[in-house]
């Protein structure tokens, strides 16, 4: 069975740049797998996004090279209307995808273009509403509520199309972290109960790192690292020289490592990091 995602010698230069925004990609992506994106701005994440769900070359000109391929077809090779049922895209700023004037009305009009029966719609509707605890919400305007909640009703319009593959593009960059961790509490959940592909571009890492299987860092248009989430961070010295920080239970680990102090499996949450500092004082 082919990956879900399969990139190959890709290559991506916008007409009039003079460098390319993504540059000698190859990376292949298990279904069902969740995967973090990071890397500092301008490295070709967006790009990466784009090129995922067609946007690349579609509606952007440019020069390109090698392939990128979904469930091991091209993505120019899809017929009109088929590839965002394969990858759906959650952007940072969820008002460029509204379209509706009713929450509900937004939920169900990417089911209505992909010609779903009514009663499944409404199957769909009232599974993705628990999921992202959008039902108080469903009559008011989507312009009208808070940014946590736009973001909510942004993943959920995606989520209820049902794409193998969901592509969240900086998802909480401007929200709170009270709203910053609903989000990736409902991203929890689907990971738990689906079997959907979850590729999440993101500059907060505490949120993002105890979901992730799998890391990745894009710096200077290349795919400069990609590993295994505890491996991933152990390499501390390529993040930093590409100006990206491990969240701070980690990097108190690895220093800790560094002098010696510890050799066990980095923690990856702040509640593991605490539990393993207590461990190491108790045997001290």
């Amino acid at each position: 069975m082919p990956p879900i995602v399969e990139i190959q010698n890709y290559t991506w230069r916008y007409l009039h740049a003079d460098v390319p925004a993504l540059q000698d990609i190859n990376l292949t992506i298990e279904e069902g797998s969740f995967v973090g994106v990071i890397g500092p701005n301008g490295s070709g994440k967006t790009t990466l996004a784009y090129s995922l769900n067609g946007l690349i070359p579609g509606q952007y000109q440019g020069i390109k090279e090698g392939t990128v391929k979904i469930a091991g077809t091209e993505v120019e090779s899809y017929r009109p209307g088929e590839l965002p049922q394969m990858v759906g895209v959650v952007f940072s700023d969820p008002e460029a995808q509204f379209t509706a004037m009713t929450v509900e009305d937004e939920l169900v009009f990417g089911m209505e273009n992909l010609g779903l029966s009514i009663p499944e719609i409404r199957e769909r509707l009232e599974w993705v509403t628990d999921l992202t605890q959008l039902k108080p919400l469903l009559e008011k305007p989507p312009y009208e509520i808070s940014g946590g909640q736009k973001q909510r009703v942004a993943l959920a319009a995606v989520l209820a199309m049902m794409p193998r593959v969901m592509v969240l593009d900086e998802p909480t960059s401007m929200l709170d972290p009270m709203s910053r961790k609903r989000v990736f509490d409902v991203l929890a959940r689907l990971k738990r109960e689906s079997h959907n592909t979850i590729i999440v571009i993101e500059h907060n890492l505490e949120n993002l790192v105890p979901l992730a299987d799998r890391m990745i860092l894009l710096h200077n248009s290349r795919m400069a690292l990609s590993d295994g989430t505890e491996p991933f961070f152990r390499q501390v010295d390529t993040l930093t020289e590409a100006g990206v920080y491990p969240p701070g239970g980690i990097a108190f680990f690895h220093a800790l490592m560094k002098h010696g102090a510890f050799a066990g499996e980095l923690p990856l949450t702040l509640d593991a990091a605490v539990a393993r500092l207590e461990g190491l004082m108790s045997h001290e």
